[in-house]
């Protein structure tokens, strides 16, 4: 997963994006920039000796490890002041607590929200579980599920209110690589309902259309 590693170049301004550039991420001079250039679907097809919940808990914490710091990248322009309220293109994101309790608040305190609830379930070993001969809770596909609705909101606030920046240091090409290999994962697996991602479509057509030369019903035979 070295392909997020990289060093951003250049300084963002911390500006937010002008109506005409809400959807900067959709030019094409940067919906092609990716850091691979081979067949994400690849890697999210469960191999056929590996258990499904092993599979998904492998990947959702390793998505959840990514996103976390593709989001540190552009953390210091994400404050109560730029971004007062947890939106994605025409939705605001509440929060929802243990208890039920909705609570409207900051884009970064959302994050926090998403970030600190999920590492708790990733490190508990009675839901996560890393020893031989463990179970899997009975609830897993569910917290699954959530983790990665969680994690959909943050990358489309990425994209919808910071996407300036994340150009602005070079690290587009990492974000769109990582938004791609979620979305096929999640789609792999029906981890999310259609109606939740759609406020994306627009960008998940552009950068899961395979890059030419890959045929469009590339199969690998396992």
């Amino acid at each position: 997963m070295e392909w997020l590693m990289g060093k951003g170049k250049g300084k963002p301004n911390g500006k937010k994006p002008t109506p005409e550039e809400k959807k900067l991420y959709l030019e094409p001079e940067y919906t092609k920039v990716r850091v691979v250039d081979f067949e994400l679907k690849e890697l999210v097809v469960l191999p056929r000796e590996i258990d499904l919940n092993e599979w998904l808990a492998s990947n959702t914490t390793t998505f959840f490890n990514l996103i976390n710091l593709q989001y540190s990248t552009i953390s210091e322009f994400c404050t109560g002041d730029t971004c007062p309220a947890m939106t994605a293109c025409n939705t605001t994101y509440y929060w929802y607590d243990e208890k039920g309790k909705k609570t409207k608040c900051t884009a970064p305190q959302y994050v926090d929200f998403v970030m600190s609830s999920v590492q708790k379930l990733v490190t508990d070993e009675d839901i996560f579980p890393t020893k031989y001969g463990k179970e899997f809770p009975n609830t897993f596909d569910t917290l699954v599920k959530k983790i990665c609705r969680y994690l959909f909101h943050v990358l489309a606030h990425i994209y919808w209110s910071h996407y300036k920046e994340t150009v602005a240091m070079d690290l587009h090409g990492h974000l769109n690589t990582l938004y791609t290999h979620f979305i096929v994962f999640i789609r792999e697996f029906n981890l999310m309902d259609p109606k939740e991602t759609s406020i994306m479509d627009d960008l998940t057509e552009a950068l899961c259309t395979p890059l030419p030369p890959q045929p469009q019903n590339h199969v690998t035979e396992r």
